[in-house]
């Protein structure tokens, strides 16, 4: 008998090979390595071009192609190639995933999450892409049902939607966060009650005086640090540096408006938004913003009336 005509129990073969003959079993069961023939007494028997075959078979397994696609490319169905591109895209969704896992394990080493807070985080961040627009879409009905699509206070509707449907496929500490802040905020009925707030008084009238929210931050902010009370006498110099003269009237619709559209929530909302579209972060404003409303109201009180 020739070398190639050469029969090998699986015993054999699988010293061979260097593999447990469990696995070549397993393999030839799915039709993957040839039986030759078998003895008289009904064992499987080998030759080489099934040592052969499973050299093959075994690198491709290694790669991580499945049995169904090696099958496939024993057959003739797809090329090597095809198989591979194919696995690429496995490998990369579940690279993705691993990123993602370790980003959310990051967060929970962080905040000494518990079994709860883990599982809603893992919840939230693992739902689907359509499910997460859908969420953002009930907020943004919720928010903006019935107020016309072409009311200034209609503007941020639109951008309220486009909140990325995935992570980055390298999510930091910072894009998860951000994801669990974000959704949060979109489930939250107060949230969605205050942002419709804002969009009805938006969609009324635009600002009365056009105001400069860098001042505000300056001036306002430097007053919240000095510990000044916006309701004292000490207030009047740093309200007049951020605004221009006003009458009364004039210096009370600003405020009324001041207090409509201001809110904490909402500017962290956009600042999330900057965080997962890499955007640079800016300097927050609206708790400067709430002591500057606090110095206008006390002015609008009659001892203040110009």
């Amino acid at each position: 008998m020739t070398k190639s005509a050469e029969r090998m129990t699986i015993t054999e073969l699988a010293r061979r090979a260097g593999l447990h003959s469990r696995t070549i079993r397993f393999w030839s069961d799915a039709g993957l390595i040839p039986v030759a023939a078998r003895s008289a007494t009904g064992y499987r028997l080998y030759d080489a071009t099934a040592l052969a075959r499973l050299s093959l078979v075994r690198t491709l397994r290694e790669l991580g192609l499945g049995i169904a696609a090696i099958t496939q490319i024993l057959e003739q169905q797809q090329t090597v190639a095809q198989a591979a591109t194919t696995h690429i895209a496995a490998i990369d969704a579940q690279l993705r995933s691993l990123r993602l896992q370790r980003a959310i394990l990051q967060v929970v080493v962080r905040r000494a999450a518990g079994p709860k807070e883990t599982q809603h985080m893992h919840q939230l961040l693992t739902t689907s892409a359509a499910e997460r627009k859908r969420i953002v879409n009930a907020f943004v009905e919720r928010a903006f049902a019935d107020i016309p699509q072409n009311a200034p206070g209609a503007a941020i509707a639109h951008a309220m939607r486009s909140l990325p449907p995935e992570l980055p496929d390298e999510p930091s500490d910072a894009h998860v966060e951000a994801w669990l802040e974000l959704l949060g905020l979109l489930t939250d009925a107060s949230f969605a009650a205050r942002v419709r707030e804002m969009a009805v008084s938006g969609a009324a009238a635009a600002l009365p005086q056009p105001i400069d929210m860098g001042a505000v931050r300056e001036h306002a902010g430097r007053a919240l640090a000095a510990g000044i009370d916006p309701l004292s006498g000490a207030a009047d110099g740093i309200v007049s540096r951020i605004l221009p003269p006003l009458t009364a009237a004039e210096r009370s619709q600003l405020r009324q408006r001041l207090e409509a559209f201001n809110d904490v929530c909402v500017e962290r909302y956009w600042q999330l938004m900057g965080v997962l579209y890499g955007r640079p972060p800016f300097p927050p404003v609206a708790v400067a913003c709430a002591w500057l409303i606090e110095a206008l109201r006390a002015r609008d009180a009659p001892a203040h009336v110009q």
